[in-house]
């Protein structure tokens, strides 16, 4: 195995990790819901730039410059954040959130379109601050 593909794979696997964790914990919280693949979709993207962000740079991080890396950073931040918090939110049905609605469940169905929105806005900001770095 080169070098190149070592530190990719290695420095992937967190990432990978974290994905496959969060994606067992979002069908636990939905129990297996209809709606369980199409939340899994920000983690797949979230796996997908970190590859390419590793793979532009040469199995590092940083190698092809800040662009990417704050970029995929700017899209983890705010995708996974609110994709967590809501599926916390309706696992311990925080303040009540869920108590009065009559399909609570139904806002994981247009969470992941939501979540893509808010980490591709964070990824343009990501990608200009990294430009500009």
């Amino acid at each position: 195995m080169r070098a190149r593909h070592k530190f990719l794979v290695l420095r992937l696997l967190p990432i990978l990790l974290l994905s496959v964790a969060a994606g067992f914990w979002f069908a636990e919280v939905q129990e297996g819901g209809p709606w369980v693949v199409r939340n899994l979709v920000p983690l797949a993207v979230l796996v997908i730039l970190s590859f390419l962000t590793l793979h532009k740079g040469a199995g590092h991080w940083t190698g092809a410059g800040m662009r990417m890396p704050l970029g995929t950073l700017g899209f983890a931040i705010p995708a996974l954040g609110l994709a967590a918090y809501l599926h916390y939110a309706y696992a311990i049905n925080l303040n009540d959130m869920f108590g009065d609605a009559e399909f609570p469940d139904r806002v994981f169905r247009f969470l992941p379109a939501y979540t893509l929105v808010a980490g591709g806005i964070g990824f343009a900001i990501g990608w200009i601050v990294g430009r500009n770095v």
